[in-house]
């Protein structure tokens, strides 16, 4: 059965590590805001196992004039539930859930490898590459919702 709830910020940290930061301290698994009321943490568990992890912060990019602007991060599927339909699944809760909360945009930064993976969902780069130093080249993308 999969299913996606509502998870702490310290369980995202068992599909952050090996995804997105393999090789390197849990400390590097903390974000800024991770423990803010207005940040919203999703897992997409496959029965009992998590899956893959989303997580969704109030934040404004000085690209976008709109308010009710919502940043995603920490996007990551274990390499073993990758290419079933998990992402999709995990932004399209995401989304759901910004829209509950009367959000108008969401952004983020998009590794170089995913950028086709969030165009196929709708969302549109805006600016130039940027690399983010250990982590690699980098592109801001959007939708309005």
């Amino acid at each position: 059965m999969i299913f996606v709830k509502k998870i702490n910020s310290t369980t995202t940290f068992q599909v952050r590590q090996p995804v997105l930061r393999p090789g390197k301290p849990i400390e590097s698994c903390i974000f800024e805001g991770d423990d803010l009321e207005t940040t919203t943490h999703l897992g997409l568990y496959n029965n009992s196992k998590l899956a893959g992890i989303v997580s969704i912060f109030a934040s404004c990019h000085k690209l976008f004039p709109q308010v009710g602007q919502f940043q995603l991060r920490g996007m990551a599927v274990l390499d073993e539930f990758q290419k079933k339909g998990y992402g999709e699944r995990l932004v399209s809760e995401a989304e759901v859930c910004i829209k509950e909360q009367n959000g108008s945009l969401i952004w983020f930064n998009a590794r170089e490898a995913a950028v086709d993976f969030y165009k196929k969902m709708g969302y549109e780069i805006v600016g130039d590459a940027f690399d983010i130093p250990t982590i690699g080249i980098h592109f801001v993308m959007r939708k309005m919702v």
